[in-house]
């Protein structure tokens, strides 16, 4: 993934932007299934990431960039997580290029997948 820094009028800003390659476009809208360590955002309101690191050496630690996570939407009905557990997850994924609310990998529907 690459990155244009570009101003967003919202937050008066400027904002890393990414820019898909042709083998992540190929992916948006499609069901995949991702491994990775998972880390609690806020479980109460059932914000998780999935990341290509454990905590300590995360994005929002500085140790990665941001094409490292993926976004869980998760069921409510979903089993409780344990932080830095590494799980499988299986849904459709999202490709997020505009909303910088949220992560630029979003994982709908997710899933615990064995």
């Amino acid at each position: 993934m690459k990155f244009i820094d570009k101003y967003s009028k919202e937050v008066d800003a400027y904002y890393y932007f990414p820019k898909f390659g042709p083998s992540v476009l190929e992916l948006n809208g499609k069901e995949v299934v991702i491994q990775g360590f998972l880390l609690e955002i806020d479980p109460g309101e059932d914000i998780f990431i999935l990341s290509a690191n454990p905590f300590a050496a995360c994005f929002f630690c500085g140790g990665a960039g941001p094409e490292s996570i993926i976004e869980l939407k998760v069921p409510k009905d979903h089993p409780r997580f344990v932080m830095d557990e590494i799980m499988t997850f299986k849904g459709k994924l999202k490709l997020n290029a505009t909303d910088i609310y949220q992560c630029n990998y979003i994982l709908e529907n997710a899933t615990v997948y064995q």
